[in-house]
């Protein structure tokens, strides 16, 4: 399970916190199903902020809210995750198992009649594939060294799937045990869900393998990677991987209907570039949640007055726009025409991160620009009329309601950062007027405002800020790509696990997009993901933090306040703190 970038104000990753490092895991075995309310049949309009940009939300370039909502709609997996935070297993998927804790070792088994929407069955092919891409496994690269290869552009952490030896086929075809050399705290969330997206035979065809038993036997055939004595890039591991990375990646839909096949209660019907994507029922799918709509249309539209306009209007069914004053209180003026409104923090953040290269490769100038960022400007003018109670995050890891935010804000030097400095922001500058492109999502309002607040503060330091926002279906790609030295943006938490949290911070992850490297941290990174007692995480994760914050990072800016609303013709929507947001139990929605 891996943290999401979003688009909304307040950041679908969990808006305070990068991670929740200790957040409510459990597990479940019960299995999901439809609410009776409403009828079935129908249709709705969902409003999202984001523009799909591909059909692999796993990768580093395409781990947007909005992809991952659609991935979430059209395909399956062993298990999900509900608005309380408990992994809900879905049964009629399959069975993931434990079936010993030393070693750990867990046991995936499919159901028979799981399969695609080409009515090819979901195997355990791409169970491999999914832990393939997931574990770097055959990844060869030493940054430092610049030798070797990395295959598979993952956006999660690799660091506990890499504990693992190639996994043990079982004789049906369906089944996948992996064997852990240590405990691992995520177990339950590395594999085989929320989703499984990308199908076995059609990468395997793409590749030139003839099927996905030669993908199998491929796999099987292959070392180890070992950036110590790296190999000449493998061509057919190379063309799959290539094929993974970008391959799915589209605005439009696309001719070859097998690069949008779903193994999941809907089937994408079509697509209208950065306009709208429609979904049908998957007639066939009867392994997971009924869902009780035929067709689902979703819009993208970035304007939160329009959002609301659109729902008054009838245009619109769902809405989930930029929270602010204004968009509640026209929210709010709607309730009388049958129009609910859910609002409450957010497993999100925003954040402004500033690479560790070009003119802020300095960590005096770094300092200097944090220095001069209004937060509580930005708070003020973005959530504060939202949540009387908000201030500015001052945790890298946590949120506010943890019980570990308070001392690890207290202790890991967030207290330099409180208000803005200008003249110490210019003694460290030194008579320097380094110009800093600042990147962000252009369509994004709360994104704008932070950005024009940024802008004016840093200017009287002597800095030259540069406006390098860009289109909501661009700003996602473009992370990591380099032509900005800063960027703001937000991540949004799965609500369970700890692996996010070297997603993002560890040396050379692909969400580490602004190039932060401490041996330190990598090193407490990974005695956290082996660590399984609560309390111990927590205390791994606030040295984490303090590091984070000794490297002049970049600023975390503050929680997420969300805010949903749907008209009285829909029943089933519910409020979910976390990236899924109100697609959480989409199956439930129905129409009265």
């Amino acid at each position: 399970m891996r943290l999401s970038r979003i688009s909304t104000a307040l950041g679908v990753a969990a808006a305070a916190a990068i991670v929740l490092s200790a957040c409510a895991g459990g597990s479940g075995g019960s299995t999901p199903t439809a609410a009776a309310a409403g009828k079935t049949g129908g249709s709705v309009t969902v409003v999202e902020v984001n523009a799909l940009n591909t059909f692999n939300p796993n990768t580093a370039d395409g781990n947007t809210d909005i992809n991952e909502k659609i991935s979430y709609a059209t395909h399956s997996g062993f298990y999900y995750i509900d608005n309380r935070l408990n992994v809900v297993h879905n049964d009629k998927f399959g069975k993931m198992e434990k079936v010993s804790d030393n070693p750990l070792t867990v046991k995936y088994t499919i159901n028979d009649g799981v399969k695609w929407s080409d009515g090819t069955p979901v195997t355990a092919a791409d169970l491999l594939l999914q832990w393939a891409a997931f574990s770097g496994y055959y990844d060869d690269a030493d940054p430092t060294a610049k030798t070797g290869t990395s295959y598979f552009s993952y956006t999660g952490d690799s660091t506990g799937l890499a504990l693992t030896d190639f996994p043990e086929l079982g004789t049906d075809g369906r089944s996948m045990t992996v064997k852990y050399s240590k405990p691992f705290a995520d177990w339950e969330i590395a594999l085989g869900g929320p989703t499984i997206d990308v199908p076995a035979h059609v990468l395997a065809k793409k590749a030139g393998l003839s099927d996905t038993q030669a993908l199998i036997d491929f796999f099987k055939s292959k070392p180890r990677g070992d950036s110590k004595a790296p190999l000449p890039a493998d061509p057919k591991l190379k063309a799959m991987s290539d094929m993974w990375n970008t391959g799915f990646d589209t605005k439009t839909l696309p001719a070859d209907p097998t690069l949008f096949l779903s193994n999941g209660p809907y089937i994408v019907k079509s697509m209208n570039q950065d306009q709208s994507l429609t979904m049908v029922r998957n007639k066939d799918y009867n392994w997971g949640p009924t869902a009780n709509l035929d067709e689902i249309t979703v819009r993208y539209i970035g304007d939160s007055a329009a959002q609301v306009q659109a729902l008054k209007n009838g245009e619109a069914d769902i809405v989930a726009p930029q929270a602010s004053t204004d968009t509640v209180d026209q929210l709010k003026a709607l309730e009388s025409q049958g129009i609910t409104v859910d609002q409450g923090n957010q497993l999100a953040y925003d954040h402004l991160d500033l690479n560790f290269s070009g003119p802020l490769a300095d960590k005096n100038v770094r300092e200097a620009l944090m220095k001069t960022v209004p937060r509580k400007d930005i708070v003020s003018k973005i959530v504060g009329k939202l949540d009387p109670n908000a201030e500015p995050l001052d945790s890298q890891i946590f949120v506010p309601q943890q019980a570990a935010y308070a001392d690890s804000a207290k202790n890991n030097g967030s207290s330099a950062y409180q208000d803005v400095d200008i003249d110490g922001a210019k003694k460290l500058l030194n008579g320097a007027t380094p110009e800093i492109r600042i990147m962000y999502n252009k369509d994004n309002p709360n994104r704008v405002d932070t950005f024009s607040l940024i802008r004016e503060s840093a200017s009287k330091a002597g800095f030259k800020i540069v406006d390098g926002g860009l289109g909501k279906s661009d700003w996602g790609k473009a992370l990591g790509k380099g032509g900005y030295d800063a960027t703001i943006f937000g991540w949004s938490n799965p609500g369970v696990g700890v692996s996010g949290i070297p997603q993002i911070f560890k040396s050379d992850n692909g969400s580490n997009f602004n190039m932060f490297s401490d041996s330190g941290a990598d090193k407490l990174m990974a005695d956290l993901i082996v660590t399984t007692d609560r309390s111990k995480q927590d205390d791994l994760s606030k040295q984490i933090d303090n590091k984070i914050w000794d490297s002049a990072y970049g600023l975390p800016l503050f929680q997420g306040v969300g805010v949903d609303a749907y008209s009285d013709r829909i029943t089933g929507v519910k409020y979910m703190p976390t990236q899924t947001g109100v697609w959480w139990n989409f199956w439930e929605w129905a129409q009265k």
